[in-house]
């Protein structure tokens, strides 16, 4: 479905827009607006298969209160009545936000942007600290480790003639034995998280990550499994279905510039993250990789993920198999960098307090 040029009439622009399609956004349909002198909006075509329009509701509170902390962010452009959304004579949900940036990154490989985009992290975090909101568009059970390995355990009992049976029950064995090494999950306090930090959600203005994109999974979480999801694809150099390594160098400047920015903001009164919230990352980094191995063995079965790639994959099921050995792989290497993770962790927080500096003890 593309934008009917009746929607325009819903945004007081003072411009006749023109569209291009914008070439990211797995979930959303995008178009960037251009005006005299480029791109100054981002139309996008809510899947409400996946989020409700109340997510707006959420978007719209959240980005208020950390732009009036100083914290660059889209914002959603109010229709001709003041609507957060509008939706077209088919019954689609659209929504107009300002453009940020002028550059995206598709794959993390400079240490810089690493550095960056961790401060900038670090920046939302300390920015949402006090922000007291009720969400309403919730993901329930999102990073339940142990749902996902439950489900694949069901799923695959359900699918016994599948073609990919034998090879998703080995990779279950694999995980389960992985996960009953791996440790426990921290019993960590609740903040405001993006929830979805892959380096594309993050844009640049020249060398500096300037603002988070991709809000429709704002919500409440913890900080391992955030930092946990991002510094999985961070620091990874391949694609999910390659061979997999984790980067040390990507990681420790990551961390780095998250430290910053959290000393940074702590100096501006925030409060810095809690001691254990800072240790339980490198080990969060193994369980999300576990998580998704999980997930993406369940859709091989189940032949459902929306992102195949029919140039690389024959079926979705190989493709979701590829992605299940890559993630499991990951896993592997993030358990056998752990030592020298933890080193890097504790050069990083050379910038905290010495309070951030000690986990608690049990």
């Amino acid at each position: 479905m593309t934008p009917d040029q009746t929607l325009a009439a819903e945004w007081a622009f003072p411009f006749a827009w023109t569209l291009t399609a914008a070439d990211s956004g797995l979930i959303n349909e995008t178009y960037l607006v251009h005006g005299h002198a480029g791109p100054t909006a981002v139309l996008q075509r809510l899947n409400t298969q996946v989020f409700a329009p109340v997510v707006h509701e959420d978007i719209e509170v959240v980005t208020a209160h950390i732009a009036a902390r100083g914290l660059a962010t889209p914002r959603l452009i109010r229709t001709r009545s003041g609507a957060l959304y509008a939706t077209d004579a088919e019954g689609a949900v659209w929504r107009m936000l300002t453009f940020v940036g002028d550059r995206s990154v598709a794959k993390l490989a400079d240490v810089e942007d690493a550095r960056s985009a961790g401060s900038l992290v670090a920046r939302f975090h300390a920015a949402t600290t006090d922000l007291a909101h009720e969400f309403r568009s919730l993901r329930g059970g999102f990073h339940d480790t142990e749902q996902r390995l439950h489900r694949l355990g069901v799923v695959l009992a359900l699918h016994h003639d599948h073609h990919h049976r034998d090879a998703v029950a080995a990779l279950r064995d694999a995980l389960f034995d992985a996960w009953r090494t791996w440790g426990s999950t921290p019993n960590l306090a609740e903040r405001v998280v993006h929830g979805d930090l892959k380096i594309s959600n993050i844009r640049f203005t020249g060398s500096e990550a300037t603002a988070l994109i991709d809000l429709d999974t704002l919500g409440r979480g913890t900080i391992d499994a955030e930092l946990g999801d991002a510094l999985r694809s961070w620091c990874n150099p391949a694609h999910e279905d390659e061979t997999p390594s984790f980067d040390l160098e990507l990681f420790g400047a990551a961390m780095s510039g998250y430290a910053q920015g959290a000393a940074s903001a702590a100096r501006d009164g925030s409060p810095e993250p809690a001691p254990d919230e800072w240790h339980t990352v490198i080990p969060a980094i193994e369980r999300i990789a576990l998580e998704l191995s999980a997930r993406f063995a369940t859709d091989a079965l189940e032949e459902c993920y929306f992102g195949w790639d029919p140039a690389r994959h024959a079926t979705r099921g190989d493709h979701n198999l590829a992605r299940a050995r890559s993630q499991l792989a990951l896993a592997a290497s993030v358990r056998r960098a752990r030592a020298a993770a933890s080193r890097k962790l504790a050069d990083a927080l050379a910038a905290l307090s010495p309070r951030a500096r000690t986990p608690a003890r049990g």
